[in-house]
Order: structure tokens, then C-alpha cells, then sequence
């Protein structure tokens, strides 16, 4: 037997970007009463705020899942650490900071794909606006009276400015604004922060809701299915602290679990894939093949360069005194590098003359590193990733057992399309065209490392990708949203689960392709409009 833990309008499983968002609108109706319930527990660790502590966060089972790929083809036989925000705020609470909202063409394809306008670039844009607290103020194209919190960032690197001047001399312009609808271009990124500190979802959206009264939060709780009776959901079960317990919803229940969380919890309770189910001891409550299918991500090739005479974060980690002057710095000033994103400087270009739009983007880091959790390397440095914006491959998110703990088998098959690896190729080509043949960043004599320049063909570059290719954190897709005679769609365009009442996903999964750019603010824009289609069909009632 489970223990109860009560009724309420709206129950979200996931208190990361886009459950913390509707537990915000949802609740600004006070006769509506909303549950949240999180996995993981409170956003009160020093490092959760403090930019730089995304070093400190990811791989750590205290903040994140710790998922880990499947070994993949394409990665040489390689399996990734897969980071997910486990923590109130969830991905917010531990990504790059990164403000991006991808490029008009990504919407006007949702609209297509779902046969909804209302997804367009033109729809989406004043819902953009409507979220965003933009350091420029309100205009064409930011709006200021929101929460979301965007500013420039407080600090600079002589040796990153050099990098921007060499992607000019490569064709690739200087841009004030990757918000647009069109980001070609090199900038330094904007980032969700408030004067220095981390403004992750919860900051913004959550604890202000919290304060009303007519919102609980449940965490370290670990939803293990739906409670379904025939085709509509009721709310769900979970586990914390060792006990059984279940919760009603009496109008929606919300998956904003995430693009690995809520695909699974569908499986666990028996809607997916009918065979995949059954071979796992899962019993078929409602069949759609496309819970799980779809995944996406941006793999980022790693190229990192040695250098002279330049200052680098691997020279200051490594200098007992330079840490503590950023110690310092940071104190007094909220600046320097512990205010810093994971990526300061970022490009968005055309991997070969062809393509019409951009369809690679550089993070530019002042650091390099093997991999993350490992120790920044002693020697001055700085790290070049690119990745490829539009992916083909297609991956899984795919239940292993009826066991709720046992993690879910995630398969990115990176790189294994022909045009991924063109892609691939051509990206590392104009990565070594910046950074070896450009007069710009000649003063710094860079020498590549990695992955070093013995690869030269394409035979050896797709190697080479192989290698160094890692995962970006950007998983979406995989409860995508379609028209209704789309058999491998999982919600409709209004995010309702296909065939199920009163349940719907609302969260980066039901994104049918990727964004040109980082996923969390477009994943906040999702709720935004969630938040709108679920209030609307309260009114309707």
C-alpha cells in the first residue's frame, strides 16, 4: 500500500526549466492548487549559484543523474557521462548559462511539422519576449518585464577577442545579437545570470511561486509511474525516503521530466513501444511507438590548441595565488573568472559555402581540459568546440526493466549518417583555417593537441571526430509533438499525449528537430506556451 499525499489541480513531475516556469503561471490563480515533485533536492549548494561551479556540479550524483550513454559506433565504441540537472531548477542549475533561442527556420519548421502556426518564428518570438528580463531593454526583439534574466557577461580574454577577429578574416561576421532570428555571427554569448550569480529557473520561477502558498514542492522523490484508470491519468506514484506514495491530480497532470525523464516514466507506466515493453516485463497500457524515439543532441567536437604568451584560465587554476586573486575578485565584484559561462565567445557559421543558414556553432573556452571532472591541463591553452546544429542521427531513450531506479539505455548513434560526418569533416577544417591561418591569433603561435594534426584526410577526420565528439548536454525530442497522422508523434501541438486524457509532456521532448543554438531558454519557451494551452483548457471546462 502507498501512503497519500493529497489532491491537487496540477500535479508536475520535474522542477527543472519548464516545471519550475508552470508551477509559476499555473499558481497565479489562487483557487489552483500545484504540485511539484523533484527527484532531487533544494538548490541551497553554494556551487549551484556561483557560475563557475558547473565544474563542481556536473558528474556529481548530488545535482546531477550521472546518466551514461551506450557505446557508440560512431564515437569509436566510446560511451559518454550524459549530465541531466537532478536538483531543484533542474538543467538551469547546472548548464552553461547560455542564452540562445536557435534561428527563425527551426520554428517555421515546427509549424510545418505540426500543421500549427502558432509554433512559428513569428509566434513563438512574443513569448520569447514575454519570459525575458533582457539587459538591452524592451525592443523589436527583447522584451524586459519578464524573469528570465539575461546579461552580458563580466569578464573578457585578450586571447578569445583574437579568435573573433580570426573567424572575420574567415568569413564569418561580427554579430551584436544571436537572438534575432538569424545568429551568423561571432559575439562573446549572453548569459542567465544576475549581477555575477547563476539565475537558473528555480531562482526565477519557483521560489517566487513557492511565497503564494497554493504551491507545494516534494524532492528527493522519485515518480515510478502514472496512475492511470482506463485512457486518463489521475496523477502519479513515487518513492522518498524509503516509502510508497501516490498523489491525485483532479485536472492535469504535467511531464516536465525532461527528454530522458518523462519518455521513461511513459514506459515504466506502459505507454510506448508494444513490443519494447513486453520484452521488458512491462505491461501495455497504450500503445505509441514513438515514446523514446527521436533523441537529439549536439555533439560538440572538441579541437584544443596550445599557446604563448597568453593568459588562459589552465595558467591562473594552476597558481595558488591567481586563485585566490579570483576568489577575491569574485567577492568583491561578483566578476572575473568565477563569474564565467563554460564558453565565453561563440560563432555561428556555414560549415561549407553551400548551406544557405549556419548550421555549426563554436563554444570558444579559455581552458582545456580531457574531459569534465578531470583537472584543467598545466600548460596555457584554449579549447575550440564545434558542433553540428541540424544533426541527422537519431537516437533512444528506452526502458531497461519495470525497475523505476535502473536507469534508461540512452543511444545517440552520433555520427551515424553520411552528411554528420560531412559535417563533422568540413567543421574541423574551418576550426584549423581559423585558428592556424589567420594573422589574428599568429601572436600566439597555436599548436593543436587535439585531436592533433596527424589527421588529415577525411578517412582520419572521421576518426579523429570519433575521438573527441561529446555530447553538448542539448537531448530533446524524444515525446515529440505532430500532426495526428503522424503514427510516431507523442503529443499533439496542444502537448497532450496522444490518446491518454488529461496528460500532457511539457518540457524539451516534444520538440520534433533541435534548435540551432542551447536548449534551455526554448525549452522555457515551451512551457510559456504550455502554461497558456493548459489555463485555456481550465476556462474551457
Amino acid at each position: 500500500m502507498s501512503q497519500s499525499a493529497g489532491e491537487f489541480d496540477y500535479v508536475i513531475v520535474g522542477a527543472g526549466t519548464a516545471g519550475c516556469l508552470l508551477a509559476e503561471r499555473l499558481s497565479a490563480d489562487p483557487a489552483v492548487r500545484v504540485l511539484v515533485i523533484e527527484a532531487g533536492p533544494k538548490d541551497d549548494w553554494i556551487w549551484v549559484h556561483i557560475p563557475v561551479g558547473y565544474l563542481y556540479c556536473i558528474g556529481n550524483p548530488r545535482t546531477d543523474w550521472c546518466f551514461r550513454t551506450q557505446p557508440d559506433n560512431g564515437l569509436n565504441g566510446r560511451a559518454l557521462n550524459y549530465p541531466r540537472g537532478r536538483v531543484l531548477g533542474g538543467s538551469s542549475s547546472i548548464n552553461a548559462m547560455l542564452y540562445l533561442r536557435g534561428q527563425a527556420e527551426d520554428y517555421d519548421g515546427w509549424a510545418a511539422q505540426t500543421g500549427d502556426s502558432d509554433w512559428s518564428w513569428d509566434s513563438v518570438l512574443p513569448v520569447f519576449k514575454r519570459t525575458e528580463n533582457h539587459w538591452r531593454g524592451s525592443s523589436e526583439f527583447h522584451g524586459s518585464e519578464g524573469e528570465w534574466r539575461v546579461e552580458q557577461q563580466r569578464l573578457s580574454w585578450r586571447l578569445l577577442d583574437a579568435f573573433a577577429a580570426a573567424a572575420n578574416e574567415q568569413g564569418i561576421p561580427s554579430t551584436d545579437d544571436f537572438n534575432r532570428g538569424n545568429n551568423h555571427g561571432v559575439a562573446r554569448f549572453e548569459v542567465n545570470q544576475r549581477r555575477g550569480v547563476r539565475w537558473s529557473a528555480a531562482r526565477a520561477f519557483l521560489h517566487p511561486a513557492i511565497k503564494r502558498g497554493n504551491v507545494s514542492v516534494i524532492t528527493d522523490a522519485m515518480v515510478t509511474r502514472l496512475r492511470m484508470v482506463n485512457r486518463r491519468c489521475y496523477g502519479v506514484d513515487f518513492h522518498r525516503g524509503g516509502e510508497r506514495w501516490h498523489v491525485t491530480a483532479r485536472g492535469e497532470t504535467i511531464l516536465s521530466a525532461g527528454a530522458v525523464g518523462s519518455p521513461h516514466i511513459l514506459q515504466l507506466t506502459g505507454i510506448g513501444p508494444p513490443t519494447w515493453l513486453r520484452n521488458r516485463g512491462i505491461t501495455v497500457r497504450h500503445a505509441l511507438p514513438g515514446v523514446g524515439s527521436n533523441l537529439q543532441d549536439h555533439l560538440q567536437l572538441r579541437m584544443a590548441f596550445k599557446v604563448k604568451g597568453a593568459r588562459t584560465l589552465n595558467t591562473l587554476a594552476n597558481n595558488w595565488f591567481a586563485k585566490a586573486g579570483m576568489a577575491l575578485q569574485y567577492a568583491l565584484t561578483r566578476s572575473g573568472p568565477l563569474s564565467m559561462a563554460p564558453s565565453q565567445l561563440g560563432a555561428f557559421a556555414m560549415s561549407d559555402p553551400s548551406r544557405t543558414r549556419p548550421n555549426i556553432q563554436f563554444h570558444i573556452q579559455p581552458l582545456s581540459l580531457d574531459k569534465f571532472g578531470d583537472p584543467l591541463h598545466r600548460f596555457p591553452a584554449f579549447t575550440a568546440s564545434v558542433c553540428n546544429l541540424q544533426p541527422t542521427a537519431r537516437g533512444t531513450v528506452l526502458v531497461r526493466s519495470s525497475e523505476a531506479r535502473l536507469q534508461p539505455a540512452i543511444r545517440l548513434n552520433s555520427l551515424s549518417t553520411p552528411e554528420d560526418r560531412r559535417v563533422a569533416i568540413d567543421a574541423m577544417r574551418l576550426t584549423r583555417r581559423i585558428v592556424l591561418s589567420s594573422k589574428a591569433l599568429a601572436p600566439f603561435s597555436p599548436q593543436e593537441f587535439l585531436p592533433g594534426p596527424a589527421a588529415q584526410t577525411d578517412e582520419e577526420l572521421t576518426r579523429a571526430a570519433g575521438d573527441v565528439g561529446t555530447t553538448i548536454f542539448h537531448p530533446v525530442g524524444t515525446c515529440r509533438m505532430g500532426r495526428a497522422d503522424d503514427t510516431d508523434a507523442v503529443v499533439d501541438s496542444q502537448l497532450r499525449v496522444r490518446g491518454i486524457a488529461a496528460l500532457r509532456v511539457i518540457d524539451a521532448s516534444v520538440m520534433p528537430t533541435i534548435t540551432s543554438g542551447n536548449t534551455n531558454s526554448p525549452t522555457l519557451m515551451i512551457a510559456e506556451r504550455g502554461a497558456e494551452l493548459v489555463r485555456r483548457a481550465r476556462a474551457q471546462r
